[in-house]
């Protein structure tokens, strides 16, 4: 059986689980769930997609909960159960960082979240440290309207990503 067939086979409230695990926004794991079945893994995408292009400010905050810091590893296997693999495997480039550069990290994280009220949130997928703590710092002079807009493109990212995790064998 294939994963998507396997998908399209769980009961409404699985299936919403399996989704809260792309990304955690309970209206829109919700609304995906009720979408099936999918004819194919581009129909699930493409689905996908169109919900997320209607969420706004309010979800994309509380997809922002489901995410740890970037660069804290320690905490993603205690509080983050449900997708730490999936986020220790996302933020692999913070393996071999400098102190100084996870120090800036978490400095800068916590200048971020008094500016902006919410994480940093960046597509950790390929990115070293250093490319992140660069990002962090050319986002923070964001107006706060436009960096929430910036953080919910890189959440659609993650949640791309985390998707075809899903549906891979």
């Amino acid at each position: 059986m294939s994963r998507l067939a396997w998908l399209n086979g769980l009961s409404a409230e699985e299936a919403q689980a399996e989704f809260m695990r792309c990304c955690g926004v309970r209206t829109w794991a919700a609304a995906l769930a009720r979408a099936r079945p999918f004819a194919s893994e581009a129909a699930l995408f493409e689905q996908a997609d169109a919900l997320w292009a209607r969420t706004g400010p309010e979800e994309w905050r509380e997809a922002m909960t489901h995410h740890p810091r970037i660069g804290d590893v320690s905490r993603l296997r205690e509080k983050y159960k449900a997708t730490g693999a999936w986020s220790e495997q996302e933020q692999r480039g913070m393996e071999g960082a400098g102190g100084d550069v996870i120090q800036a990290l978490a400095d800068g994280n916590r200048d971020y979240e008094a500016r902006f009220g919410f994480i940093f949130l960046v597509c950790a997928t390929g990115k070293s440290a250093a490319q992140m703590l660069g990002l962090l710092r050319e986002r923070i002079s964001n107006p706060p309207d436009q960096e929430l807009r910036v953080a919910a493109g890189e959440q659609a990212k993650i949640t791309h990503i985390r998707l075809e995790k899903l549906l891979a064998p």
